[in-house]
């Protein structure tokens, strides 16, 4: 029988977020199992690939009898990563042309991340913000932790408008631990001014990883009748008939996603854009392949 795959639409069906947090991380795991890249196995947090130098008596038999790959069981102090999500909850967020909003893509995403290094023993924060910082939780590694970000994270509701680069700078000088930095947001505001709050993290020794969250009508306009579009920031309100703007649109949605890539290219910044309709298994794989470089 072949397996259901966990889409967004089913997983957001569950009834609480830390059932759907599982759902999806567990649900990962077991493609992983069943992938050729037995590198990211379910030992992932506590192995690394043997080297030049490594001790043999530090070798896991066990694993290599699963994997016939020689891997290294590493010391606690190796596993441990320090996290930070910071997660827009500005109005932007709110848009959904299907079943699930940017926010409600956003707020899964956060909850999966926050459960899978939870269980990796890492320790992870959580920044909410919109125009200003609304909730802040410094980053902590017990089981009793996830409870308290996934409380965070269920009760969330969009705010104000958008302004990250304000939030950034705070938060790069409230952070005072270097680490990993994850935003997840959609993105829309100044996209200089976004940038240069990345990069105060940056030189503040932090790694930085992205998450563009956009839904598939931003990204193609693919109506069929005239619409009449609000700002959800602005309220400003402007009806058009979407296929005499649709090869314009595209390209200009294309090229504001290519200068984000450039921009965070350039400063050493890994940038992942993810439609809203699509599972969270590439989110968190693109999150794995950054511990894995940073550890």
């Amino acid at each position: 029988m072949n397996q259901i795959q966990l889409t967004p639409e089913i997983i957001s069906k569950l009834d609480n977020l830390s059932l759907k947090a599982r759902m999806v991380v567990e649900g990962f795991i077991v493609g992983l199992h069943k992938s050729p890249y037995h590198g990211f196995s379910v030992e992932f947090s506590e192995h690394r690939a043997y080297g030049n130098g490594d001790e043999i008596k530090h070798i896991d038999w066990k694993l290599f009898g699963k994997t016939d790959r020689f891997y290294i069981k590493q010391f606690e102090e190796e596993t441990n990563l320090r996290a930070n999500i910071l997660l827009d909850q500005s109005n932007s967020m709110i848009f959904s042309s299907q079943k699930i909003s940017k926010l409600e893509y956003a707020k899964m995403l956060s909850a999966s991340l926050t459960y899978l290094m939870i269980k990796q023993q890492d320790a992870v924060g959580l920044t909410l913000f919109d125009d200003q910082i609304r909730g802040y939780v410094p980053p902590r590694s017990k089981n009793n932790h996830l409870k308290v970000l996934l409380s965070k994270l269920d009760k969330i509701k969009c705010g104000n408008d958008t302004q990250i680069s304000n939030v950034l700078h705070k938060t790069a000088e409230m952070i005072k631990q270097k680490g990993l930095i994850i935003l997840i947001s959609d993105l829309i505001d100044n996209p200089e001014n976004i940038v240069s709050g990345l990069k105060h993290f940056r030189y503040k020794g932090n790694e930085v990883i992205v998450f563009h969250i956009i839904d598939y009508q931003e990204l193609n306009l693919d109506y069929n009748e005239n619409i009449r579009f609000q700002d959800l920031e602005t309220k400003e309100e402007i009806i058009t008939q979407p296929w005499h703007i649709n090869k314009d649109y595209k390209k200009s949605t294309s090229s504001f996603c290519k200068n984000y890539k450039e921009k965070f290219l350039i400063n050493q910044i890994d940038y992942v854009p993810l439609l809203t309709n699509q599972p969270l298994d590439l989110a968190l794989s693109e999150f794995l392949i950054k511990r894995k470089r940073i550890l």
